[in-house]
């Protein structure tokens, strides 16, 4: 009997570890990484069920199409989400969160971050909050790396009223990057002209204290903070002679004192900005980033059709990064 009753149980666990037949596969060919939409904003994340997951926005910069509304060159609808165990082999998990999926957000689905903690994985966005009008960091929660997703507190984490507004007005506050430190205190940097920083409760959805700026070199948006062996680094889109570049400084703390350690890539043709992501994963470690190097069904690359893309890097001694290949 007890023999029965096991059968149907392990049946149904071996179909909750089938793939979604929704989802589908490709292989990785050579950047960029996905070949049959624009994509923006990579931001990689390794969960503890050994997969390596990449959340980036939906770029929709179509102006000679019906329903167009992007605005300052950009039409970014939704987060999608891609995975893959060998770096080889991707699976394309589709939309996994709208803006509006948010009740106070009025669209744009700007740069993102996952975060796996506790056993919930927290997902940081930038969008744009309708009530105060202005760019506004979100925070949703699920319990897979996929969701479904839903807002964890009905309510921005970070709006313009919250910042000095700087050198970009309104436009401040977007591009969330988050970490958890070895004392277990999660940090938040965020910032467009001016990269904020500020604790978090354990919670992940409450600022822990107040919020204060990461004096950065050479400093435009995007960053991603994160601590490798001894060191911090904070990696961020730059300003080339033109277009955005991608650079980096490291410190002893998330607190700094910070130190410019120069530029990891240049300008990407075409494209106006570029954003980083950086993960260790299976021995080797990875920059993502967006360029446009993708034409599709008639469109060329522009600064709202953006592709991401992928290199391996690696350290040295003194815990330098450099480009393996790209």
């Amino acid at each position: 009997m007890k023999r029965l009753l096991f059968m149907p149980v392990l049946v149904l666990l071996l179909a909750g570890c089938k793939q979604d037949p929704a989802e589908k596969t490709f292989t990785f060919e050579g950047n960029p990484l996905v070949r049959d939409c624009y994509t923006a904003d990579p931001a990689p994340m390794v969960s503890t069920d050994g997969r390596l997951y990449v959340y980036c926005g939906h770029d929709e910069c179509f102006e000679d199409k019906p329903g167009y509304e992007g605005k300052y060159g950009f039409n970014i609808t939704e987060w999608l989400c891609y995975s893959t165990e060998d770096m080889v082999t991707w699976t394309d998990h589709g939309v996994i969160m709208k803006p509006t999926d948010f009740s106070w957000s009025i669209g744009e689905a700007w740069a993102s971050q996952v975060m796996e903690y506790e056993g919930k994985y927290y997902f940081f966005v930038s969008t744009q909050c309708g009530d105060p009008n202005c760019k506004a960091v979100g925070v949703a929660v699920s319990g897979t790396p996929t969701g479904p997703f839903v807002d964890a507190i009905g309510k921005p984490l970070i709006t313009d009223d919250m910042t000095d507004n700087g050198p970009r007005g309104w436009w401040n506050d977007f591009d969330p990057t988050v970490m958890i430190d070895d004392d277990g205190t999660p940090w938040m940097s965020w910032g467009n002209g001016t990269c904020f920083l500020a604790p978090l409760k354990h919670n992940l959805v409450e600022l822990a204290g107040p919020i204060t700026v990461l004096p950065m070199e050479n400093y435009v948006e995007g960053p991603w903070l994160y601590k490798r062996g001894e060191h911090y680094y904070n990696v961020y889109a730059s300003m080339g002679d033109h277009l955005e570049t991608i650079s980096y400084a490291m410190a002893p703390s998330v607190e700094g004192p910070w130190a410019f350690a120069g530029e990891l890539l240049g300008e990407q043709k075409d494209s106006f900005t570029t954003h980083p992501g950086i993960i260790d994963y299976k021995g080797k470690s990875y920059l993502f980033y967006h360029g446009t190097s993708l034409s599709l069904d008639g469109y060329g690359p522009a600064t709202g059709r953006r592709s991401i893309c992928l290199t391996e890097i690696c350290y040295d001694q003194d815990g330098k990064i450099h480009l393996k290949n790209i």
